[in-house]
């Protein structure tokens, strides 16, 4: 029950500060209910600030791994222009969406053979304006933060538990069980652990 004594002048009345009280509640839940946790899995996109991700010489293994495990890495800078199935685009102003058929039917394209949709992603959350190398990569590594293990990958390098949670993005490293998430030629967790550690030691020179 509330007091029926008067208020002094600038005094606010039990049931405005009730209602104060409350209403300051509901924007604390709102706020909270905003703003991911820190340290919450990297599942979507939406939680990635847009940035720009420096190239350090244990990405730049990683970037370089991802090529030869996707078949572009020995076609140099023309592997940026290879289509599924190892055709050539041209113009790298904007993803090629050339639909290939062989033993598979696929869009993918580029260095990462990034699927049409999934280079739209990127490229929105990147704000990247074209489908040049430095786009590519930028990508690329965007893609492997959504996934959730590029920090360790900084700190620990290319393990196996990194390539199973990779296997989800590309189909050519090998899942937890040594094979494809996709049903698809794989290259084994010794291969590509020996070519990632081969380049990074090659990069620090």
């Amino acid at each position: 029950m509330l007091s029926s004594r008067p208020l002094r002048r600038g005094q606010a009345s039990p049931a405005t500060t009730a209602a104060a009280t409350a209403l300051g509640l509901v924007l604390l839940a709102a706020t909270s209910l905003a703003s991911p946790s820190q340290g919450s899995q990297r599942g979507s996109g939406a939680e990635l600030e847009q940035r720009d991700y420096a190239i350090t010489p244990e990405r730049q293994a990683l970037l370089n791994t991802i090529r030869y495990a996707e078949g572009t890495w020995k076609q140099g800078g023309e592997g940026y222009r290879t289509l599924y199935g190892g055709g050539r685009f041209g113009s790298l102003a904007r993803h090629p969406e050339i639909t290939v058929s062989k033993r598979y039917r696929s869009a993918a394209a580029g260095a990462y053979q990034f699927l049409p949709n999934t280079w739209r992603e990127a490229a929105e959350r990147l704000a990247l304006r074209s489908f040049d190398p430095r786009s590519q990569d930028q990508a690329a590594l965007y893609l492997v933060d959504r996934r959730g293990v590029l920090e360790q990958v900084d700190r620990l390098g290319l393990t196996r538990e990194v390539m199973a949670v990779l296997a989800r993005e590309w189909a050519s490293f090998p899942s937890a069980g040594g094979g494809s998430a996709y049903g698809q030629p794989v290259k084994t967790p010794d291969e590509l652990a020996r070519f990632y550690r081969d380049n990074l030691a090659s990069l620090r020179g």
